[in-house]
């Protein structure tokens, strides 16, 4: 070798061991700034928090939950429910450190906009909604534009508890599966309300409905779509209407005969509307204000999703000790309601911590008490450890709520797409 390929050699040498040794000093640096930033976000959980739930992949979950603020999107328009989520947030606020800010909103599909819109805008990591409260058409809608975080219930601990064998709308959403994309927060099931100091005249189809609004016109109404209470009859009166022939069709998007499959439903609400209250003209603009109409007398009959609804209003003041729960003989639609996560939540974490906390049995048990919401839970309760058996054992049945037995069938939903048409048709014929 020649003194000047040593001496380049030397040189070449010398870079190669400057270079490694930054390299080894750079990756040094990355780790204690990783385990600085993991202390960091442990510090900001309580100090009495049980160290054994930061271990394992939902250790690092909570650790980077812990101190952050969870914008939580959800329907305000009941007093009790917002009260449940207030309580829910000084749980996590308490445990977790985590403040849950709720976005109190009356129509989810705007906050499906806004997650529409940060996509659009190429906002893919600071979205402005952490959470959804959603079901149905909009989470469809979600799915297929690809808007969903997740899946993420596999890393839910207390997902396990789900029942989603006796409960398969847990994990079918409107017949588009879930995938893991959406986590269950409570169960659902169309009943009728009346108020038995009025009428003991119970119908056990739509077509009684028709026969009553003729023996009492103008003490009958629905909520106007889009509000989902309002196109869930819309729905139910569908479904009723519907022969075995064309069953098969509600299952999937409405086609080219969708006229067709809807002609006895038009028909139907041309003769129904002008029975109705103020003559079908106008209708309660949702799920409160009918109870309101109700309360105050105007109307015999109201319409909820909840089964415990009229019990729960009852002991809230909200409706006279004298209404009464039913449902139609061949049974009502049911479903599940859930809670998303958007693809760009900033802080996604969070938004499982909440989730996660909202499937414990201590959280759900709550929400089930008519006392405080009603809302009937997504548990296998069965499967539950013996002091949470026990919780729900004790939880009153209300004096206006069914029993099981009593409740009937439960008709799955038609495909959401069913419930953009019947919308778009309703507005057509009847909004003004």
């Amino acid at each position: 070798m020649t003194p000047i390929s040593i001496s380049r050699y030397l040189r070449n040498k010398k870079f190669i061991t400057v270079l490694f040794a930054g390299a080894v000093l750079f990756a040094g640096a990355m780790l204690l700034l990783l385990s600085a930033t993991m202390q960091q976000a442990k510090d900001k959980c309580p100090k009495d928090l049980d160290k054994s739930e930061l271990t394992g992949e939902w250790g690092k979950i909570i650790s980077n939950a812990c101190g952050s603020t969870v914008k939580f999107h959800a329907w305000g328009g009941a007093d009790n429910i917002n009260d449940y989520i207030g309580w829910a947030g000084k749980q996590l606020k308490d445990r977790y450190n985590i403040t849950v800010e709720h976005v109190k909103i009356s129509n989810t599909a705007n906050s499906v906009q806004l997650v529409l819109a940060d996509k659009t805008a190429e906002n893919h990591t600071k979205g402005a909604v952490d959470m959804i409260w959603i079901n149905g058409e909009n989470f469809r809608t979600m799915k297929n534009n690809q808007l969903l975080y997740g899946p993420f219930t596999d890393k839910l601990p207390h997902f396990k508890y789900v029942d989603v064998k006796g409960k398969p709308t847990t994990i079918l959403d409107f017949t588009v599966p879930t995938d893991g994309y959406e986590s269950p927060w409570g169960m659902a099931q169309l009943v009728f309300i009346y108020d038995s100091a009025r009428t003991e005249n119970l119908p056990n189809n739509m077509q009684d409905f028709l026969k009553i609004a003729k023996t009492h016109p103008g003490r009958l109404s629905y909520p106007a779509p889009p509000a989902f209470l309002g196109t869930t009859f819309l729905k139910q009166a569908l479904v009723e209407f519907t022969d075995s022939e064309n069953a098969s069709k509600l299952t999937q998007a409405p086609g080219d005969d969708a006229d067709k499959v809807t002609a006895k439903l038009w028909k139907y609400l041309d003769k129904l509307h002008p029975l109705l209250w103020q003559k079908g003209k106008n209708f309660p603009k949702d799920q409160p204000a009918q109870s309101q109409l109700m309360a105050d007398g105007e109307l015999y009959y109201s319409l909820s999703f909840n089964p415990n609804h009229a019990s729960s209003a009852i002991i809230r003041g909200v409706l006279p000790k004298t209404v009464r729960t039913f449902v139609l003989k061949n049974g009502t639609i049911g479903n599940t309601h859930f809670l998303a996560i958007p693809y760009n939540s900033a802080n996604n974490a969070g938004a499982m911590v909440l989730a996660d906390f909202m499937l414990s049995p201590q959280a759900q048990s709550r929400k089930a008490d008519t006392n405080i919401w009603g809302d009937p839970t997504v548990l296998d309760v069965a499967s539950l450890p013996k002091a949470d058996k026990e919780v729900f054992a004790k939880l009153p049945l209300g004096e206006a709520t069914l029993t099981p037995e009593e409740l009937g069938n439960v008709l799955p939903e038609p495909h959401p797409a069913w419930s953009d048409y019947l919308k778009a048709q309703w507005l057509e014929r009847y909004g003004s």
